[in-house]
């Protein structure tokens, strides 16, 4: 390993991070993952019980290690959660657990006041619970793109007298076993819940759909859905709506009759907008037997009463509102005017912002072509951009079992 004296720092020990800390690992480039929670993918073990990976395993892997095969062709959120333990374990990253970094402060060069020259280059300050601070040579943000959820303020909100949850507190049907549920919205997260009451015994199903979802078919006589989006993801955006359109057509019958029509705007330009196709996962058929009825989108909340965008009003004992999530990054940089109006990053992957260099984002984009493979993408990208900034000229490259080429061995070995 190389001894620079400031270590690359690694905020979030989700699959971006672990990656990215592998691959820096890899080029003998020290690098320190923080994570607020006691272990890795946090986030993974917090999801519903029910959820699959929609990519395939083979293109889900992060660098150095493959997922094995045993865990079938659609990962069980179980199964991540023991690849990304194993991988912390197989590629002997250095964890720091159970602590909250809460601001990231760039440190400018400082210059030797004898001669101009410059003592100590530009770094990074890193501020954690504990009153702890970090000096860093570069600092990788991979704290997730599903990080702080959020429910929408609806009028009538706070007073509604059934019992409301963000989607990320569902676990099971179990407790809604026999009652009258209400999900709103349509992404992935939605649509899979509602097919899982629909499956787990609550009594009535119902999704409130503000925008129709393109849906479309995990896997069509074998050929996975993600290896399409690879394919057309450089593609242009009209071309590649138009050839939606066909598809969807094609494989995915209209569901008009039932409340859910066939989207208006181009799948692709959806995509470009942050707004990914829905995997079908069992919801077509949910919907065309009644057991997930689509309604309109919420409006608002009076007493025990939802008030739909069409006029009408429902009475569910439940609420479950799978209306996504913030970045929350506005906290930890917001002051370095890296973030765009609506919070996200404004470069990711290899690139750095022009007035923050050494400061890298992984895993706020959500590809057509996957989330983990391009989260393995950006990790070899973004450890090749920060080692030749790290690497003394004349350094040889690290050789033995740190070394990239020999972690490729011991991964297939295994």
């Amino acid at each position: 390993m190389s001894t620079q004296p400031r270590p690359v720092y690694v905020i979030g020990a989700g699959p971006g991070g672990l990656a990215v800390a592998a691959a820096l690992r890899a080029r003998g480039v020290r690098a320190v993952v923080v994570e607020k929670s006691e272990s890795v993918g946090a986030s993974w073990r917090r999801h519903y019980d029910r959820l699959h990976l929609h990519t395939t395993r083979r293109l889900s892997a992060l660098p150095g290690l493959g997922i094995p095969r045993r865990f079938g062709r659609w990962v069980a959120r179980d199964d991540v959660v023991r690849y990304l333990e194993k991988y912390a374990e197989f590629h002997e990253l250095e964890l720091v657990t159970g602590v909250e970094v809460t601001r990231i402060e760039h440190v400018p060069a400082r210059a030797d006041a004898s001669d101009g020259s410059t003592a100590d280059g530009p770094g990074w300050n890193l501020h954690a619970t504990g009153g702890r601070v970090m000096a860093a040579g570069a600092v990788v943000v991979a704290t997730g793109f599903n990080h702080t959820p959020v429910v929408p303020d609806w009028p009538g909100r706070e007073e509604y007298e059934g019992e409301l949850a963000h989607a990320a507190d569902y676990r099971d049907p179990a407790p809604y076993a026999g009652r009258d549920v209400l999900v709103v919205g349509v992404g992935n997260t939605g649509a899979e819940i509602a097919v899982d009451l629909a499956d787990g015994g609550a009594a009535r199903v119902r999704l409130a759909v503000r925008t129709a979802p393109h849906i479309l078919r995990r896997s069509t006589a074998g050929w996975p859905s993600q290896r399409t989006g690879i394919l057309v993801r450089r593609l242009p955006v009209g071309l590649v709506d138009r050839l939606g359109a066909v598809v969807g057509r094609i494989s995915v019958p209209d569901l008009s009759a039932y409340g859910l029509p066939r989207p208006t705007t181009g799948l692709y330009s959806r995509v470009k907008q942050g707004a990914i196709p829905v995997q079908d996962v069992g919801l077509i058929d949910a919907v065309r037997a009644g057991r997930v009825e689509p309604v309109a989108a919420v409006a608002s909340f009076d007493g025990a009463e939802v008030v739909l965008a069409d006029g009408s009003r429902i009475t569910p004992d439940a609420v479950i509102a799978a209306t996504g999530y913030r970045r929350a990054l506005e906290g930890l940089l917001g002051d370095l005017g890296v973030l765009d109006e609506r919070g996200r990053p404004r470069v990711h992957g290899a690139r750095t912002p022009a007035e923050a260099p050494g400061l890298y984002f992984t895993g706020f984009t959500n590809p057509i072509s996957g989330n983990l493979r391009e989260l393995a993408r950006d990790a070899e990208k973004i450890a090749k951009a920060i080692a030749a900034d790290t690497t003394p000229t004349g350094t040889d490259k690290p050789k033995g079992k740190d070394s990239k080429d020999k972690s490729k061995d011991k991964s297939k070995k295994r």
